[in-house]
């Protein structure tokens, strides 16, 4: 699982869409001095989010810091917030602010993915499964966190195949088994 696909729904949740991520980059808003749509201004989520792919995360960080302590229960700029952490490095902060989110907003999938993703990246591979599972269950078609559970469980049958093979290294078909999941591991890897 990496992180890239953990943060990949910043654009939609900044812009408080669930359609196409395109809609989120000019949204307008109706004048009533004028016929036409004029751009709308743009929410504090999504301007977090820019300096977040900006790569000024510290920046960020401080804005939501400061946006939230005015609007505590804002769910799009919790959630970024959190993503800022991991950025950071500040993995613990992150699953701090993470799982209280999952706490106010149980439906919300993205948070549960992430959780699994810092699971996984620790080597919690059963807590990842299960965080996933919960994700799932808030948004049974969310295709990040089904994708996501795709690679843990190949993870999973490698971790499966090599204690196994240890087991009995005599075993040839269990080498063929570790050696095609080990491959398809790092094949899918790559394609992050």
């Amino acid at each position: 699982m990496s992180c890239a696909r953990c943060i990949a729904v910043i654009t939609l949740l900044a812009a408080g869409l669930t359609g196409d991520p395109a809609l989120a980059q000019q949204p307008t808003q109706w004048s009533p001095w004028s016929s036409e749509l004029i751009p709308a201004p743009r929410s504090e989520a999504a301007e977090i989010a820019d300096l977040m792919r900006a790569g000024k995360s510290d920046e960020a960080l401080k804005r939501a810091d400061a946006f939230l302590s005015a609007r505590p229960r804002d769910v799009q700029v919790r959630f970024l917030r959190a993503v800022i952490l991991i950025d950071l490095s500040r993995r613990p902060e992150a699953t701090d602010a993470l799982v209280l989110l999952t706490q106010d907003f149980p439906e919300l999938p993205e948070p549960y993915n992430n959780l699994a993703v810092l699971a996984a990246a620790q080597g919690g591979l059963a807590r990842a499964e299960h965080l996933l599972q919960q994700a799932l269950t808030a948004q049974p078609n969310f295709v990040t966190a089904q994708e996501n559970l795709g690679d843990l469980y190949v993870a999973m049958a490698a971790e499966a195949f090599e204690r196994a093979s240890k087991l009995d290294p005599a075993n040839s078909a269990l080498k063929s088994k570790l050696a095609l999941a080990r491959d398809l591991t790092s094949k899918l890897k790559a394609t992050r």
